[in-house]
């Protein structure tokens, strides 16, 4: 079947995410919006997206889109939409959503509307008057900006960042879609070294041991969708096979992380292990101000924002004691910092910026690569 399909992603991450649905999925109906990205494809597109996005949030269907500027609009826009060729007789469909600049700005009162169109629509189309609503789950997701409605069946989930490995973390864990687009910025393959001086639970080098072993990042979990009868089994049989025999077995990069604490030195060994990467990640005790920035290569880092006035001028400090240890280093180095002062305690003008947002976080990644020499890190495959 031809679908309509929408992937939310954090802002600033929509081309990266565009570019993944083009390049790796081979798609061509590719449009970026703020905060998401539109595409068309079958069943077989909606599996390989649930399990090989690594920068997206969610896989969404698009189920329809029309004006709504009032209750009565909204009711017949969502029963004129096709709900039971996804929703069987005994499916269940919660609602949930969020309202913008719009006439319809109770939340709640557009939750009770939908759920009742949704079920007329499958009273209609099934002849009964009640459903259990015992079976899968078919999460339904609305949009209403402007007035206008846009109606979403959930596909994921938990969101696509949930990747499985991460059962634990630290106290501030950065997304691990996040932590994959600065890699993908960076266009780090495994090529060159690999380092991260503030692990933390080991995010951003298991990303980066994912994309250089060619490893889908949701391998290790299930996905909604796959419960649905509407979809054959086989689609994501044949799509896990698929990312299985793409996945370079065996391949040993150069990645290294290390945090000052060693609880979470154990808790990102720990991780990478449960991500299939334990052979290729390492992750070791040292003070990110005092090691040893001597060797080329790519540094990625995520150092401590602080909120509390106390909690920025330490992390200040820090970033003033990081850049001096990391001044005459050869590496190409990406950091990610809440802090608009951070060019200034770092010691030295990024070469390019680029607005993210971790959560809620507005974020900088600021960008040193001009001037840095291009090792070759030597790649075992056994």
């Amino acid at each position: 079947m031809e679908l309509t399909m929408c992937c939310p992603t954090l802002f600033g991450l929509e081309g990266i995410v565009a570019d993944e649905l083009r390049f790796n999925g081979k798609l061509t109906d590719v449009t970026a919006e703020n905060g998401r990205v539109l595409f068309t494809g079958d069943e077989h597109t909606l599996a390989w997206a649930n399990l090989n996005l690594r920068c997206a949030e969610r896989v969404l269907i698009r189920l329809g889109v029309f004006s709504a500027g009032s209750f009565d609009a909204l009711f017949e826009g969502v029963r004129a939409l096709p709900w039971e060729q996804f929703i069987p007789k005994d499916g269940a469909f919660p609602v949930k959503g969020h309202s913008l600049d719009s006439a319809l700005h109770s939340i709640p009162d557009c939750q009770k509307i939908i759920k009742k169109a949704v079920a007329e629509r499958l009273r209609q189309a099934y002849g009964q008057s009640w459903f259990e609503e015992s079976g899968a789950r078919h999460q339904i997701q609305f949009s209403i900006m402007h007035d206008k409605a846009e109606l979403f069946l959930d596909t994921s989930g938990a969101g696509l960042h949930k990747r499985g490995y991460r059962a634990e973390a630290n106290a501030a864990p950065l997304r691990e879609t996040l932590a994959a687009a600065m890699v993908k910025l960076a266009r780090w393959r495994g090529r060159e070294p690999f380092l991260d001086p503030f692990c933390g639970s080991g995010t951003i080098a298991i990303e980066a041991g994912l994309i250089a072993c060619r490893r889908a990042p949701g391998l290790m979990r299930t996905f909604e969708a796959e419960t649905w009868p509407v979809l054959d089994p086989a689609v994501w049989q044949r799509a896990r096979q698929q990312a299985v025999d793409e996945a370079i077995a065996g391949a040993r990069f150069s990645i290294v992380g290390s945090d000052i604490d060693p609880a979470c030195v154990a808790l990102s060994m720990a991780n990478a292990r449960k991500a299939g990467v334990g052979h290729t990640v390492w992750f070791e005790q040292a003070d990110a101000a005092k090691r040893d920035y001597s060797q080329g290569g790519v540094l990625f880092a995520n150092p401590p924002y602080g909120e509390r006035l106390l909690d920025i001028e330490r992390a200040e400090q820090l970033y003033a004691a990081f850049g001096k240890a990391v001044s005459a280093s050869p590496m190409k180095q990406y950091v990610l910092s809440s802090d608009a002062q951070f060019e200034h305690f770092y010691g030295k003008k990024a070469d390019k910026r680029r607005k993210l947002y971790n959560g809620m976080i507005k974020c900088d990644l600021y960008m040193y690569f001009k001037h840095s020499p291009r090792p070759a890190a030597k790649t075992d495959v056994g």
